[in-house]
């Protein structure tokens, strides 16, 4: 039985059953979780590291003020 692991969600590959989630569904639920992952690190970054990074707070703000859907 192959089984793959994709952050904390767990999909059997190995049998089509009707419990199993679309590609799409999973796809899209895995691009939510990395950019709640992203934005709480964005949020922990100081002034010195958002410069290093060429991010600005205003630029930082803006992507923190989006909802994760987005």
């Amino acid at each position: 039985m192959e089984r793959t692991l994709g952050s904390d969600l767990l999909v059997d590959t190995s049998s089509q059953s009707t419990t199993s989630l679309p590609l799409n569904v999973l796809a899209t639920l895995l691009l939510w979780q990395r950019r709640i992952v992203s934005r709480r690190q964005l949020a922990r970054l100081d002034t010195r590291l958002l410069a290093d990074a060429g991010i600005s707070e205003s630029e930082r703000y803006a992507e923190l003020s989006k909802p994760f859907w987005r």
